[in-house]
């Protein structure tokens, strides 16, 4: 087996008297894509947060390709659910992809700055692009810059908080088929709402509703479903 990129042990988090999540214990591995999924307020985005490095843990402890997050966590790329910025911000996607490569405010880019910024924009298949402004992107090409802002920092581990969250299934179905090809270097968690398209894609699914329990996909079933929703599978089926 591949070596434990991520460690959790014994984790617990409370938020103003309400538990979030409770003992959770689960490894991820060099090379694994793991999707993350549960229902709303199950805790997926709070766990992001905690392996981030950007909670601490009222219980337990977590391990970052062996160090604590706050240290460890400079080895992720990370997309949020929610860009933290405002889409009409007068940045163009090259200046954009550039903020993944800064280490500090008056950072001076060099020579491997720019040639890693072309290189994931070509992967991502942005480079048409690097003069646009942000606000002038559609929602599919906005999740691509981000997504080269976040293989701009060459992180060992990417992940991504419903990365396709408002695009249509075309721009979802391209999204993952390069998140796929991605995989072959990098390890990658991605939290989603829709576990019948990512089984497609993933390895493993972690189904976190404050505990969370880790599936292969092949186990993937209205039985587990259901007891993960507290609802008829068919209230959460991915139907085109």
């Amino acid at each position: 087996m591949n070596r434990s990129l991520i460690e959790i042990r014994n984790l617990h988090f409370t938020y103003q008297n309400l538990k979030v999540l409770e003992n959770i214990n689960f490894n991820v591995y060099q090379g694994e894509f793991l999707g993350i999924v549960g229902p709303n307020a199950g805790g997926k985005s709070t766990l992001l947060k905690l392996i981030l490095g950007l909670l601490k843990p009222n219980k337990g402890n977590i391990q970052v390709c062996g160090k604590k997050p706050k240290i460890g966590r400079a080895q992720i790329g990370y997309t949020p659910q929610y860009p933290p910025f405002a889409r009409d911000f007068p940045i163009s996607v090259k200046q954009t992809i550039f903020t993944g490569r800064l280490k500090s405010l008056f950072q001076r880019f060099n020579e491997k700055d720019h040639q890693i910024v072309q290189q994931v924009m070509q992967t991502t298949q942005v480079t048409a692009l690097q003069d646009r402004a942000l606000a002038t992107l559609s929602g599919g090409q906005l999740q691509r810059v981000l997504l080269a802002r976040a293989l701009a920092c060459e992180p060992k581990i990417l992940i991504l908080d419903e990365p396709t969250a408002n695009i249509d299934m075309r721009m979802e179905t391209d999204i993952f088929d390069l998140l796929k090809q991605l995989n072959q270097k990098i390890t990658i968690l991605v939290v989603s709402h829709d576990i019948g398209f990512i089984s497609k894609y993933v390895n493993r699914v972690a189904c976190i509703n404050k505990t969370l329990v880790c599936h292969e996909t092949a186990c993937i079933n209205g039985e587990v479903i259901d007891d993960l929703y507290h609802q008829h599978v068919h209230m959460v089926d991915h139907v085109h």
